[in-house]
């Protein structure tokens, strides 16, 4: 069986609160987009992987989607067969798009579907959400208005059909650690519910993403990054989650063929 796991962003991010078990509470939309992933899942006689550069970063047994395999055959009494897990990543990992959980998310809807099993999209959000706290958005990845550490989901009308969105990978990972680092919780300044409703012509100061100020510091090429996509057309343009991804939203198609002779960046128009 082969899926392609779905990349997300972030429109706005509040980060609210900091809790006692040292999670942050935060306020943001999840709006999925078309960067993905291959993910294969096959019958096999024992357990097999190839994750093909992932395998350099971490031992396939901290893989997410091992993971999620290791987490799902637990619960349902070891009586998962072994499979051959297949993986090759465009979705960068440290640039906030949860590749990682989507993945995760993706193999336990595949090994759902692939045993027949009697578990119900919530079952599966309550078990991806021990992967990670975004985790359940991608079990039905529809635009989502997320609270607490965002796993507390609720649908949102948000339509960008007919809106040009495109995508900017810096060669950059931003560490989710040092990104927290920089916050200073607070109450929002603006529901994001009621803000998002409004024209995107008027989000540049009222749809923002907390982490910017810190990871911009950290990294200030990432700031000079977001101001060309203004500068070049942009109507509203942002970070996405915790970084190092930028994207930026226009009415009309824009020309950012330069911006990978001025800094080491990919681009996508999704």
């Amino acid at each position: 069986m082969l899926r392609f796991p779905q990349a997300k962003i972030n429109i706005g991010l509040n980060v609210v609160n900091k809790r006692s078990d040292g999670y942050h509470d935060l306020e943001t939309v999840f709006h999925a987009i078309p960067l993905c992933d291959a993910l294969e899942i096959i019958e096999s006689e024992e357990m097999r992987t190839d994750f093909g550069h992932c395998d350099r970063l971490c031992p396939p047994r901290d893989n997410l989607v091992w993971r999620a395999y290791d987490l799902l055959n637990n619960h349902v009494g070891g009586t998962l067969p072994p499979v051959e897990i297949i993986l090759r990543k465009q979705i960068p990992s440290g640039a906030g798009l949860g590749g990682g959980s989507s993945d995760a998310s993706t193999a336990l809807l595949m090994l759902r579907e692939m045993y027949n099993l009697p578990l119900s999209d919530d079952e599966l959000r309550a078990l991806s959400k021990q992967l990670g706290a975004d985790c359940p958005f991608f079990i039905a990845p529809s635009p989502h208005f997320a609270e607490g550490i965002g796993d507390i989901l609720s649908p949102i009308d948000l339509d960008l059909s007919g809106i040009h969105l495109h995508l900017v990978l810096p060669d950059i990972h931003v560490s989710t650690k040092d990104a927290y680092a920089g916050i200073k919780p607070q109450p929002a300044r603006y529901d994001l519910r009621t803000v998002l409703q409004a024209p995107i012509e008027t989000w540049k100061d009222t749809v923002t993403n907390d982490f910017e100020a810190g990871v911009f510091g950290l990294h200030p090429i990432l700031g000079e990054i977001k101001q060309e996509l203004y500068a070049r057309g942009a109507v509203y343009a942002s970070m996405s989650g915790s970084g190092s991804a930028l994207y930026c939203l226009s009415r009309e198609a824009l020309d950012l063929s330069e911006l990978s002779k001025m800094y080491t960046v990919r681009h996508f128009i999704l």
